[in-house]
């Protein structure tokens, strides 16, 4: 085992410092990381018996101290002022990169507002795993996160995503994978796809194939388990939108934003220019009007 004295790397800088960390195997952690945790004055984790496992793996003898979405009103300003009194202060998640689906959003927002340095330490992530395993153009890719759990609301989010012109990425929880598969290959159509569980742990596993002969065989299946990512191929050039389905599109994203960065996202997800769409959203509210 490496110990902590292999890392006994030079004082940090006052910062917040994003530490990736393993998605499963922790071989998988960088030097740069190891070094970044065994010299951090505070490391803050999403949940602190995860991280001391891994802490413990490399021999690193630092105290943690929790942060996370239930306690972020609290903890956030207590890190903000440890960054502005001169102190380093190491984030990390369960697993993979902070902020991706994982807490920290907040808080870094928290540090920059008041003039902290933040710094981010780069490792693995399970959608990059997932996307470049996946067989899938990767030249262009959306990551979604994770799709409501409603029904209703998982369908609206897929026909917002339909028309957008780059592979789809998303997380998923072994529960709700066949539902989910179901919901996209109704909503999505023929594509290319693929489904990534347990990236580089034991049992890994990367199925590649049609979005239906995949949900088809997740609903026939028990449940899975483990980390679960989906990789939908883009639509293919006949499938992209007819002005029909712009105008739904437009009328979507401005329910829930202004009209001007409506506009911008339908031209992300078409590939329109942001003018017409904006001119054609004005033309759609003055209809409705």
């Amino acid at each position: 085992m490496i110990g902590q004295a292999a890392f006994a790397a030079r004082p940090l800088e006052p910062a917040l410092y994003l530490v990736a960390t393993p998605i499963g195997n922790l071989s998988d952690i960088t030097i740069r990381a190891l070094e970044t945790l065994a010299a951090a004055d505070i490391v803050a984790c999403e949940d602190t018996r995860v991280t001391r496992v891994l802490l413990d793996r490399y021999g690193i003898r630092r105290r943690t101290t929790a942060y996370h979405e239930h306690n972020a009103a609290e903890a956030g300003p207590k890190l903000v002022e440890a960054v502005l009194g001169g102190r380093s202060v190491a984030l990390v998640s369960d697993a993979g990169t902070p902020l991706v689906s994982d807490p920290g959003f907040r808080l870094v927002g928290e540090v920059t507002q008041a003039g902290g340095r933040v710094v981010p330490i780069p490792g693995p992530s399970a959608l990059l795993a997932a996307l470049t395993a996946s067989g899938l153009p990767s030249d262009a890719f959306l990551f979604a996160g994770f799709l409501p759990s409603k029904a209703g609301q998982r369908r609206s989010r897929l026909e917002e995503l339909r028309a957008v012109p780059a592979t789809l990425v998303f997380y998923e929880s072994p529960r709700r994978l066949a539902d989910t598969l179901g919901a996209m290959a109704e909503v999505l159509g023929e594509r290319d796809a693929a489904v990534g569980r347990e990236l580089t742990k034991t049992f890994e596993e990367m199925r590649r194939a049609s979005l239906q002969e995949l949900a088809r065989a997740y609903a026939e299946e028990d449940t899975p388990r483990g980390e679960i990512v989906i990789c939908i191929g883009p639509p293919a050039a006949s499938a992209q939108p007819d002005a029909q389905d712009i105008d739904a599109l437009l009328v979507s994203l401005s329910s829930e934003l202004g009209a001007s960065r409506a506009a911008g996202e339908a031209a992300k997800m078409t590939g329109a220019r942001k003018g017409d769409l904006y001119r054609r959203l004005m033309e759609l509210k003055g209809d409705a009007g």
